[in-house]
């Protein structure tokens, strides 16, 4: 039985992100997770919506997949969330990432949207990129 694709393009870019040392050093830790734990501070990044949809060939299983990663910052303002953002989208964008059971055909960058959560006690700054994939 094959790895999910949204599972193993999960497991690579999770991997990706906390191999980098400037990236971990700006969250304050390798706080990257499926679900924030109760007990973090923010900044933290936790992976958000996914969506997957056939994208084979006659000869190849493929899925294109619409992944959203939100970064989360208590400071005022929005700017440690934004600086943390960019520092993902530079990270990923067009990342030659390896994944389980997969081959990464394309990871894009394709639309961020900044928020306010809990009566602006959180900013928020969804990032949203796709990511084409065979199964090998």
């Amino acid at each position: 039985m094959s790895t999910s694709p949204v599972v193993a393009l999960r497991k690579a870019i999770l991997a990706h992100l906390t191999a980098d040392a400037a990236f971990v050093g700006a969250l304050g830790g390798a706080k990257v997770f499926d679900e924030a734990p109760r007990n973090v501070e923010p900044p933290y990044v936790v992976f958000a919506d996914a969506q997957m949809r056939d994208w084979s060939a006659q000869l190849s299983r493929g899925a294109e997949q619409f992944v959203v990663l939100s970064v989360w910052s208590t400071q005022r303002g929005q700017r440690e969330a934004l600086d943390i953002a960019q520092k993902v989208v530079d990270l990923l964008d067009e990342a030659p990432l390896v994944l389980q059971d997969h081959a990464l055909v394309d990871l894009r960058f394709a639309a961020a949207e900044t928020k306010r959560e809990q009566n602006g006690r959180f900013a928020r700054v969804n990032l949203r990129f796709r990511a084409t994939t065979e199964s090998v």
